[in-house]
Parts: C-alpha cells; structure tokens; sequence
C-alpha cells in the first residue's frame, strides 16, 4: 500500500471516539482528569430492567455477554471481526480520555505515563467498578506498513495490561487487550499525527453478583 493509499482510506476509517488515549507525543497542557472524573466516567448507567426489554433485546444482551466472556479468557490476538464486535460493542461502553506518553515507535511505558497510568489503575480497582470487564485497546498512526502497526499496537496494549496488572494485582480475565494498528485513526484527517498513536480503554462489561 502506497503513503497516498493510506492517506486516502484513513479519511474513510470510522473513528471510536470512546476510550483512554495515551499519546506518543509529549503530554498536553491541559489538566489531567482525577481519579475521582475517571470513576464517575467509567461507572456503568443504571441497570436497566429485565421487564422492559424485548425478546430480541435480550437476546442481543446475552449474545454479548457470552462474547465478551469469550475474549476475556482468549490467549491469543483477536481476529479481524473479533475487533470488529468488540468496537462495536465498545461504542455505547462508559468511557473517558487520558493522555500518557509513548515514545515514538515503542511500546515501553516511560516515567511520564506511570503518574497517569497510576491513577488509571486506582480508578479501576475503586469498589464501584471493580471487577469490570475492561477493553485496553492499542492504536497507531498510518506511518510504516499494516503488518508493523498491528504488532506493535498489540504491544502497546499488553504493556498497559502489564502494569495494571503488576501494581493493582487486578486480575488478567478482567482486562481485554486489542490491537487495531491503523485502522481506527483519531485524527482522520491527518493520518500520521501523534495522537492517532493511542490507547483506548473502555468500560465493557459491569460483573454482577454471581458471574
């Protein structure tokens, strides 16, 4: 694929303008959300009734739930319509946008992304949303070819799962890793700018007593 080919069908890339965004570009200016923003954003909407859904509407709730079990415990990447359900699916998700810097080209999480990255994972283990099921999705821009983006967003993802994982103990079947390389571009309209190099976090699932 030519640099003008992924100029030209970035601009038609849908854009998921839900999740956590960590930039590969220095960290903004602006002030970084709160623990206390991130919880009241990530917290799932009231529960709504069995009573008042329809047959297919249930339907529907079950296949996602049966989906969203399937991928957690998944040790292998997910495939191309498996990214494609679960974006879906993430779309009507609780969410929020951080910014935490990455190095260009690289999957390591540096010293400027542990403070938000800290207060992310404080967020997450709060009683009110503890033991979700949360979707960490890797990104990058449209530089390099597909192959390269894809493994490296898949990278970044894991490296964030890591350490969650390893400072909040929060445990490994509650945290979905997705790799979408280029093919989510935030800042459509310029392919290569910094801050389509992101992760996305998404609150997928709220567990209930008994799951």
């Amino acid at each position: 694929m030519t640099r003008w080919q992924k100029f030209a069908g970035a601009f038609a890339s849908l854009v998921l303008a839900s999740g956590i965004v960590l930039s590969a570009t220095a960290p903004s200016l602006a002030q970084k959300p709160s623990e206390e923003q991130i919880l009241n954003a990530l917290k799932p909407p009231p529960e709504v009734k069995t009573r008042g859904l329809t047959t297919e509407q249930k339907r529907q709730d079950t296949d996602e739930r049966r989906f969203i079990d399937k991928i957690r415990t998944k040790s292998r990447g997910l495939s191309f319509d498996e990214r494609q359900k679960v974006t879906a699916i993430a779309k009507s998700k609780p969410n929020i946008d951080l910014e935490v810097y990455f190095d260009y080209n690289s999957s390591a999480i540096t010293q400027r992304a542990e403070s938000e990255l800290m207060t992310l994972g404080r967020a997450l283990t709060n009683p009110e949303i503890k033991g979700s099921v949360f979707l960490i999705g890797g990104h990058t821009d449209a530089k390099g070819n597909d192959d390269y983006n894809q493994k490296l967003s898949e990278r970044r993802a894991a490296a964030v799962k890591r350490f969650l994982k390893q400072k909040f103990d929060i445990p490994d079947d509650t945290l979905v890793t997705v790799g979408y390389g280029e093919e989510q571009l935030k800042n459509a309209s310029d392919p290569f700018a910094s801050e389509n190099r992101r992760v996305q976090v998404v609150n997928l699932e709220q567990k209930t007593a008994g799951r």
